[in-house]
């Protein structure tokens, strides 16, 4: 069994304890992180050896393990105020902080937003940076809103350039942060804003950030329900409303062709915005996605948000926005507060990996192996678990979103999967509000062989939970 991973976690948050607290502060005993974080006493003991080795802490024997006073040459330093300068944070991302993480070797990470390293574009992406980087006009001051060329291609590939022009594209540094300004621009502080539930746990985390007040709208197994998404706006009386409507992470679900038409309906008749984020839309696995919402959008109701780096490498941060009329302008104010622009090499060698022949064998390639890769998974659930989860086929994007027994908590299970090696994302992060059962989402990148050994642990991890019972449906 792998406990490197339990071990970096409780050493992390033990580290960021320290760091912060006043020196002499009372660490957490060893029964109080066993139990919060599932792992053994020694576990714990050795994530103590470790920082102690490291000066940040010391224990005294028959009181506790405390934080050692950082001893500096000319004075000690003492950051005590921050506290109450910054007063009580505003906004909690423990998850998305730990979703990034690296996971460590040896672990199975089931829990990644990103293709794993076999699937990515790496070398197409080397070589049009190597082509892009040897231009000098390309390290000069560009358009704040992006490269021409890129903002063209971006806009031609909504309804063939039927809806935006290249000038109503801006590029950003990722989907996140095309996210982040999107919200900020159009959500006022402490305004509602509907999403669905579930959701992108980013778009939590950046809405919450902005001051935004969430509401949450049930949807299914064809996207966000229409009759509660016209009682959300009318009830909260927002004027946003945030969702993924092909391949929606972390549920899977895409929003069919009659509802997509009533989405926009209630969005007019709102008088509302529709943030569409497309983050999937090249990871279509069985046939093509529908169009994307903003390609019925005659009135400007639709913000199109759309990312490369999830077909082709994390590493790609590119991403763009899409608006028309005063949304447009809204959001490019809060775009230059934030940068003043994307490294031109960067955008030019995205563009150039996106007009080879290349760029769609990479993508043909990756949906092939998503798609070996994904019935492994599901082959491996059916087989393994048991009659103790249920689950829907994702038609594409990168995840499974499974249905735990409502006595199994999600967060206890995912803490004691890590302690196994096995990295998974527990149901309840992707909440905007009480979530309606358990969950795990469950990421298909890895190789075959990685999600069988991964489904077993679960399996196992499952059949020792105390009160286990035969819930398993499948579609």
């Amino acid at each position: 069994m792998n406990r490197d991973n339990s071990l970096s976690i409780v050493t992390q948050a033990l580290r960021d304890i320290a760091t912060n607290a006043v020196p002499g502060s009372k660490l957490p005993s060893v029964r109080e992180l066993t139990k919060k974080y599932r792992i053994s006493p020694a576990t714990v003991e050795r994530a103590f050896a470790r920082l102690s080795a490291e000066g940040l802490i010391e224990p005294r024997p028959g009181q506790g393990t405390f934080v050692r006073g950082r001893a500096d040459p000319i004075r000690q330093a003492d950051f005590s105020w921050q506290s109450v300068a910054l007063g009580p944070a505003r906004v909690d991302n423990t998850f998305l902080a730990t979703s990034l993480a690296v996971a460590s070797s040896g672990s199975i990470s089931l829990s990644m937003g990103y293709l794993p390293p076999d699937l990515q574009a790496t070398a197409l992406l080397a070589g049009a940076l190597r082509r892009a980087a040897v231009q000098p006009e390309l390290w000069d001051r560009l358009p704040f809103e992006g490269f021409e060329p890129l903002r063209a291609w971006f806009a031609q590939e909504v309804a063939d350039g039927g809806v935006f022009t290249p000038h109503d594209v801006i590029v950003c540094p990722g989907g996140q942060a095309a996210i982040s300004s999107t919200v900020r621009a159009l959500v006022p502080r402490g305004a509602p804003m509907l999403v669905e539930a579930p959701t992108y746990s980013g778009a939590i985390a950046a809405a919450r950030a902005a001051g935004a007040e969430l509401v949450p709208v049930g949807m299914d197994e064809n996207g966000v329900r229409p009759d509660l998404l016209a009682d959300a706006f009318r009830q909260s009386r927002a004027r946003v409303f945030y969702c993924q409507p092909t391949f929606a992470n972390p549920s899977g679900a895409t929003l069919s062709v009659e509802r997509r038409a009533a989405v926009l309906a209630i969005a007019a008749d709102a008088r509302a915005f529709v943030i569409e984020d497309d983050w999937a839309r090249d990871l279509g696995l069985d046939g093509p996605p529908p169009p994307p919402l903003a390609a019925g959008d005659r009135h400007g109701h639709v913000v199109y948000i759309r990312s490369l780096s999830k077909a082709a490498a994390p590493g790609l941060r590119v991403a763009a926005i899409m608006a028309r009329g005063a949304a447009l302008a809204r959001i490019r104010t809060a775009r230059s507060s934030d940068d003043l622009s994307v490294c031109g090499p960067l955008q030019a060698a995205a563009l150039s990996m996106l007009s080879t022949p290349a760029w769609r064998r990479h993508v043909n390639a990756v949906r092939s192996a998503l798609i070996e890769r994904r019935d492994a998974l599901v082959v491996a659930l059916k087989a393994e678990t048991a009659g103790m989860v249920s689950f829907r086929l994702p038609q594409g994007g990168m995840h499974l979103w499974a249905e735990l027994p409502d006595h199994i908590p999600d967060l206890g299970l995912a803490a004691e999967l890590a302690r196994r090696g096995v990295l998974a994302s527990p149901g309840q992060s992707w909440f905007a509000s009480e979530p309606a059962g358990s969950f795990l989402r469950l990421t298909y990148g890895a190789t075959p062989a990685l999600l069988r050994e991964g489904v077993a642990r679960i399996a196992a991890t499952l059949k020792e939970w105390p009160g286990n019972g035969e819930t398993t449906r499948y579609w």
